[in-house]
């Protein structure tokens, strides 16, 4: 009886619970394991808005497309702090984790995710698991990250396994990338893929999960934040968005049975001042939608002459009541803008 018990009491944590946040659109385990995997900070940031990886299905503005993330970095001493943010609007930009990596004292190097309070919770981390420390190679100095695997004594703090990205951030040829993207503004390959369900997403990217370990402080998990300075520092200037704030009071955001129940509020919540029009993808058609805020229509400009309203097909429930609002689809080719086209700046 004793030996079918232990598992049971080894079974700390539920990492396929649902959080009934909007934290649940982007699995932060899966982050993690792209992020140890990628070769640059660039690479890592492509790759974790890239349609095709299927990690990024987070939705803050509740367009029904895929909010673009970028990666911002900071460092102070031998700690880098890489932040993911949304610009949730021209005047907004929300954070949605912070991936903490430290170097300590015999180059030793630990590596957590915390996710953002109001988005996951209060201390929400994951971790990799085991205790087996890596040395960064300060000798790399060519165009391609190499892992060096040196062996190094136990510590009491969870550590990064072998990973290309910390070779190559603590790497002499290491130069911060500075995202050039903002809100309008967006790499030529973001298609703005339409949002899942939160059930076929978890179920995607679970797999992801496997090799960590984290989640709430308490109740049974044990995961604490390895370099609390450093992230009180951030915690107490990191940016909130009053539009997440207010989805979050509306309950716009879903909750645990449903991926965005709406709970009869609009689905837009994209402030709409004077006009501007949307492009469509590939063409220079606008896509019109209404205003959320009052009876007056806000369009986004393009840079073609005529407009094309054209329905999104995503999986999230339209609210009953609300005003509802058309996006142009992301097509192929082209632009840094929302639907694909043309390339350039959204207005």
């Amino acid at each position: 009886m004793s030996l079918m018990w232990q598992p049971a009491l080894c079974q700390t944590e539920d990492t396929s619970a649902v959080l009934g946040l909007p934290g649940d659109n982007l699995d932060l385990y899966a982050v993690l394991d792209l992020f140890q995997k990628s070769k640059t900070i660039e690479a890592f940031e492509q790759s974790l808005n890239d349609e095709k990886t299927k990690i990024n299905n987070l939705d803050l503005d509740l367009d029904k497309k895929v909010d673009f993330i970028k990666v911002v970095t900071k460092k102070k001493d031998e700690s880098y702090s890489f932040i993911l943010q949304v610009d949730v609007s021209k005047k907004e930009t929300q954070d949605v984790a912070i991936i903490l990596l430290d170097k300590g004292k015999e180059g030793k190097i630990s590596l957590q995710i915390v996710g953002d309070e109001e988005l996951y919770g209060k201390d929400y981390v994951i971790e990799p698991k085991g205790n087996s420390s890596v040395t960064a190679n300060p000798a790399y100095t060519g165009d391609n990250p190499v892992t060096v695997n040196v062996p190094a004594s136990t510590t009491t703090v969870q550590v990064v396994q072998s990973a290309p990205i910390v070779q190559y951030v603590y790497s002499p040829a290491y130069v911060p990338y500075v995202p050039p993207y903002y809100y309008g503004f967006y790499p030529p390959w973001f298609g703005f893929a339409t949002v899942m369900a939160v059930g076929i997403y978890r179920s995607n990217n679970y797999y992801h999960h496997h090799g960590y370990h984290g989640g709430h402080y308490g109740g049974g998990n044990t995961v604490v934040i390895n370099n609390r300075n450093n992230y009180n520092n951030y915690n107490s200037n990191r940016n909130r968005s009053t539009t997440v704030s207010n989805n979050m009071a509306k309950g716009n955001y879903g909750n645990r049975t449903s991926n965005r129940a709406g709970n009869g509020a609009s689905a837009s919540t994209r402030p709409a001042s004077g006009a501007s029009n949307r492009p469509s993808g590939g063409g220079p058609s606008a896509a019109t939608r209404p205003s959320t805020g009052g009876p007056s229509a806000s369009t986004r400009q393009s840079g073609g002459a005529s407009a094309s309203p054209r329905p999104s097909t995503s999986n999230y429930s339209s609210p009953s009541g609300g005003s509802g609002r058309t996006r142009s689809s992301g097509g192929g080719g082209g632009g840094g803008m929302r639907g694909g086209g043309g390339g350039g700046r959204r207005r």
